[in-house]
């Protein structure tokens, strides 16, 4: 038996903390963007679960916006649901609040805490796929699952 480290076994062991058996699936190729991961997997763009930091500008508060791969998120409906407007996270930021690298930040298992809004789209799907802690490894689940295991609110944030 190997032993995994890293990203990717953070995310299988908060997985398996939360009760969620849910294969985790490592590419050759990148699957760093929505359209990446869904020619990889063989989906539909729409039925990935791209995460996207962002920076609380009155608190610095990390949030997280897990939205439909094929959604342009809308700040201020974000900001409407939040309280507070957001903005760019750099990668300094992204790694430091979650632990990951941009392109590959799970809805799970950060190093920080961190506010997740939900796309209301995800819902719509039986399953969707997410990030699993590298810019080459994802994992699927269904939106039940996702609003399980983050407490996220759901949110329309689309453009």
């Amino acid at each position: 038996m190997s032993i995994e480290s890293g990203s990717v076994a953070r995310v299988r062991a908060a997985l398996a903390a939360a009760g969620l058996v849910a294969e985790i699936k490592e590419f050759d190729a990148s699957t760093r963007t929505a359209a990446d991961a869904a020619a990889a997997i063989g989906c539909k763009v729409a039925e990935i679960a791209k995460s996207l930091i962002f920076r609380g500008t009155e608190t610095d508060r990390a949030v997280l916006i897990i939205a439909s791969g094929a959604n342009r998120i809308d700040e201020a409906k974000v900001a409407a649901a939040l309280g507070e407007s957001i903005g760019k996270a750099d990668a300094a930021f992204v790694r430091d609040r979650t632990g990951f690298a941009i392109g590959g930040v799970a809805p799970i298992a950060h190093s920080g805490p961190v506010t997740v809004l939900i796309d209301a789209d995800l819902l719509s799907f039986a399953e969707i796929w997410a990030a699993a802690g590298a810019p080459n490894a994802v994992f699927r689940l269904t939106p039940a699952d996702l609003l399980r295991v983050t407490g996220g609110q759901v949110v329309d944030v689309k453009v």
